[in-house]
This record gives structure tokens, C-alpha cells and sequence, in this order.
């Protein structure tokens, strides 16, 4: 994450107070000398910080008495209001909105959202959480009459949880897809992420593998679930680990993450006949790293990926991965919204939360030790095996 300057520290901190109800439209902020020693920064970063609020509409100044909260707030509410029976708004926070597996979901979300009058309005935090931050500010901002959320780094402490306590304090229901914040206990829809780490590396142990490598991200909750399963499976079918077992990265690692996955196998002392990756963009990276090796799949080392996206087809091997339900989850979570807003105001207003189990998919790139020939065919190409 990049460093926040001092100057847009001030500027959050003050629409913070704005958003949250701390200062109200009318209500003077503090004085110049009183934001200074506040904050411990220059009079310069200051005025820098209140110039862009009031630039943009937060605040106001009238001469000789001071810097108020913008009345712009109270128009835009009562706005609101006489739109609201017109203007359904569902506010939607993903990590990336450009990602391969969210714009399925964000289609499954429109297909049943239009159809009962409701919009979106999307924002993306890019698995930043100051950037979560703004996004949900901005959602609160907006009078949204629901939100649905796509974590943001779920694996450590969130400190936006003031932010979702203040959309339930406000009776906004909000639902958490893919992962969730365990601090909150929110309602969520998910795969179960542990069960398909489990059957992704059984899969391979069933071919006669035993010296795989599990590849994971692990500020993600899904990571972390999907590592898991790849443990159980060891466990559960009596294998040993060897010391190089796991390769563990972060959102930061992105940009270094094909030379650190190069650098790894070609120190590993134990060489891996088997590579379970954490999605399948990593499955990727993972093929032209052993494509630049000299190393074939799956003659000399079978890969599975995770979510079996439409990049599980898109090279010459085609992607072994474990199913993600995109379209549906979209749809699911736009029925599971609709009725928590429709319902909000009954004793048992949120429907439950949504688990689903996860399939194998098998393409090519995975084979049997014993069967892996230059040439040889595979006759379970595309074949679903339940869980």
C-alpha cells in the first residue's frame, strides 16, 4: 500500500468526522492553529487538506467567521429522499473490479437486480484497506439501501469495522461474498474454500503424487482456507511433507511473484511432480515459469488451479482447477440483499448465510506418474467430479 501523505491523512480524517456524524452540515470544524497541533503537521499541509474539502463540496468558508460542514450534505439527503421511491441503489465493493472471476459475478448481479428496479454503484478497493476506506465513506455518503462487499485482505484485522457496525446502526444490511470479516460474524455467501484445497491436492495424491508444492496467498482468507485443505489431504492419506511443501505470498509480492516462484523450484531440493495453485491467473504465471525451464506439463509436473476461470482454457494446457459458481453467487447474493432491504424491518429480517461446495474439473494438465508420456491422451478432459 502506498504511503498516505500528510496532506491526504488531514483531508480522510476530516471527511471521516463528516461522514460519521462527528461534525454536522452547519457545525464549524476547528480553527487552522487548532488542525496544526492536532494533527502535528504544517499550517501549509493544513490548508492544502482544506482547500481540496472545500474544493470539492465538504466545506465551506464565509469570510471573517470561519470553515463550516457543507449544507450540500442536508440537499443531497433530502434529494435522496424524494428519489428513494424511484432510485433503489445497491452499493457493491470489490477487490478488483477488472478481475476474472468478478465481472461474472457482477452479471449475475444485474440480471436479477434490473429486474426488480434496483441499481449498482461499484467501487473497487484493489485489496487496499485505506482504499476500502474511501470506498465505503463514499457508499455511507450516498444513501445506499444496501451494500454488498467483497473483503478486503480478510485474513488480518480490518480497522473499517467502525464503518460496518455504522451500516448496521443505520439499518442498511450489507452481505460479505467470498470471504468475510470474522470480527463481525456478517452473513456471507462463500465456497468452501478448505474442502477445495483438499480436493485439489487429493486429486493429484489419487495420480500417485507425493511431492507437491501448494502455492498460496495468504492475506486472503481464501488462501489461507485453501492451504488448509491442502494439509488435511496430506494428512488424511497418510503423506509426509517435505521442508519445501508450501509457497506462501501477498498482494504486495504481485509484481515479484514470477521471479520468486522461478527462484523457488530452482532451489528446491526435493523437485515437486505436482503444483496446487491458489487461483488460476497464479497457474498461469506458474506454466510460462516452467515453459522458460524446459519443464513440461504434465509429463514432468502436473498444476491445478482455483476457480476454473475462463483462463483455465486460454493456453496450450488446459487448466486442471477446482469450480467457482460466479453467475450464480451474483445472483444469489442479489436475492439475499433484496430480501434483507424488503425484510429489514421484521424480528428475523436477514435470510442465511450461503456455503457452496466446491467441484473438481479435469482437464490436461494433470496425469498419472505412471501414464506421463511426451504423448500421451487423456480421456477425463473436462470432466466434473463432484466433491
Amino acid at each position: 500500500m502506498a504511503q498516505q501523505t500528510k496532506h491526504s491523512m488531514v483531508k480522510e480524517k476530516i471527511k471521516e468526522w463528516i461522514t460519521s456524524g462527528v461534525v454536522k452540515p452547519g457545525d464549524k470544524i476547528y480553527s487552522e492553529n487548532e488542525l496544526v497541533k492536532m494533527f502535528n503537521v504544517s499550517r501549509h499541509t493544513v490548508r492544502l487538506a482544506v482547500g481540496d474539502l472545500v474544493h470539492e463540496g465538504w466545506l465551506h468558508r464565509e469570510q471573517g467567521a470561519g470553515t463550516f460542514c457543507s449544507n450540500r450534505l442536508i440537499e443531497s439527503k433530502v434529494q435522496n429522499k424524494k428519489t428513494a421511491a424511484n432510485s433503489k441503489n445497491i452499493g457493491v465493493i470489490t477487490t478488483y473490479i477488472s478481475d476474472y472471476i468478478f465481472p461474472f459475478i457482477i452479471r449475475g448481479l444485474e440480471s436479477y437486480l434490473a429486474d426488480q428496479g434496483y441499481s449498482l454503484t461499484l467501487a473497487a478497493t484493489n485489496n487496499d484497506i485505506e482504499k476500502e476506506k474511501q470506498c465505503l465513506q463514499n457508499m455511507l455518503s450516498r444513501n445506499i439501501d444496501g451494500l454488498i462487499v467483497e473483503p478486503t485482505k480478510s485474513s488480518n484485522f480490518n480497522p473499517n469495522v467502525n464503518y460496518y457496525l455504522e451500516l448496521e446502526q443505520k439499518n442498511i444490511p450489507y452481505l460479505m461474498i467470498n470471504q468475510y470479516y470474522p470480527q463481525l460474524h456478517p452473513p456471507y455467501i462463500i465456497v468452501n474454500d478448505e474442502q477445495g484445497g483438499f480436493i485439489a491436492t487429493d486429486h493429484l495424491i489419487k495420480l500417485g503424487h507425493e511431492k507437491i508444492v501448494g502455492i498460496f496467498k495468504t492475506d486472503d482468507l481464501q488462501g489461507v482456507y485453501r492451504m488448509q485443505g491442502f494439509i488435511r489431504s496430506f494428512r488424511e492419506n497418510n503423506i509426509p511433507f517435505f521442508p519445501e511443501m508450501i509457497l506462501t505470498y501477498s498482494t504486495e509480492d504481485k509484481e515479484g511473484l514470477q521471479e520468486k516462484v522461478k527462484n523457488f523450484l530452482l532451489a528446491s531440493k526435493n523437485k515437486p511432480s505436482g503444483i496446487i495453485c491458489y487461483n488460476d491467473q497464479l497457474a498461469l504465471l506458474v506454466l510460462n515459469v516452467l515453459r522458460d525451464l524446459k519443464i513440461r506439463v504434465p509429463e514432468d509436473i502436473s498444476i491445478v488451479g482455483y476457480d476454473d476461470s475462463y483462463l483455465a482454457e486460454a493456453s496450450e494446457v488446459k487448466l486442471t482447477s477446482i469450480k467457482h459458481p460466479k453467475i450464480d453467487m451474483g445472483i444469489a447474493a442479489a436475492k439475499w440483499i433484496i430480501a434483507a432491504i424488503e425484510n429489514r424491518n421484521e424480528e428475523d429480517a436477514h435470510p442465511k448465510s450461503i456455503v457452496y461446495e466446491p467441484e473438481l474439473v479435469i482437464r490436461n494438465s494433470t496425469s498419472s506418474l505412471k501414464i506421463a508420456e511426451p504423448n500421451a491422451k487423456h480421456s477425463i478432459e473436462n470432466k466434473q467430479v463432484p466433491r
